[in-house]
């Protein structure tokens, strides 16, 4: 009877039921916070191809977009801000204001959802160069049971480096990886580091490349 009694009185309080849900939802969460925030490096898979001219040095380079990536400058302005560090750490340095590049940079960068085919983005195939977009999808969802399930995204950016003179791709580099959230500044500029720390070398497709992952 009293085990019946305090079984109806648990279910009658529907209020302290969810407390208890939030309490411990909000704890999980917490741990998994405290958990990245010890993470200082940043693993990515990465492929290169081309055939840098031997013997020449990195040159003067500059941005360039596709007409949609023209259409989300804002997107854009970001995605080359990422970029500017590892573009230099590879040797190369922004053209002059007025003077000619001697290469020219097109950028691309997607994620999705780990589920979903990346065949189904038609603004992203081999060989091609998009935008910076985010896939479809919920956010992490609460269910019975307390147990969490947040989506896994797949992440990757691209570079293409391509002669002036000539219009010739030179040079092509790709990193990807996936993780629990779609990611920010620091990531983006970490996976292009990632993409180009071998340049003009191309080497082992794909390979694992470790770069630190500024906080």
């Amino acid at each position: 009877m009293v085990a019946r009694g305090c079984t109806r009185a648990l279910r009658a309080d529907t209020g302290w039921g969810r407390r208890l849900r939030a309490v411990l939802a909000a704890s999980a969460a917490a741990a998994m916070l405290a958990g990245c925030a010890g993470v200082s490096t940043l693993s990515s898979e990465v492929a290169t191809y081309g055939e840098w001219p031997q013997g020449q040095a990195p040159g003067t380079y500059d941005f360039e977009r596709l007409p949609s990536q023209q259409a989300r400058a804002q997107q854009q302005d970001a995605l080359e801000a990422a970029a500017r560090p590892a573009l230099e750490a590879a040797g190369f340095k922004p053209a002059p204001v007025g003077s000619e590049p001697q290469v020219l940079v097109q950028l691309g960068a997607r994620v999705t959802l780990a589920d979903r085919s990346p065949w189904d983005d038609p603004l992203w195939w081999p060989g091609s160069f998009g935008y910076w977009r985010y896939g479809p999808g919920p956010g992490p969802t609460w269910r019975l049971g307390l147990r969490m399930e947040a989506p896994r995204f797949d992440r990757e950016v691209a570079v293409l480096l391509r002669d002036r003179a000539t219009g010739r791709p030179v040079y092509e580099a790709r990193a990807s990886n996936d993780g629990y959230s779609m990611g920010n500044a620091a990531l983006l500029a970490a996976m292009f580091a990632a993409a180009l720390k071998d340049f003009p070398a191309t080497g082992l497709n794909p390979r694992t490349v470790v770069v630190p992952l500024a906080p």
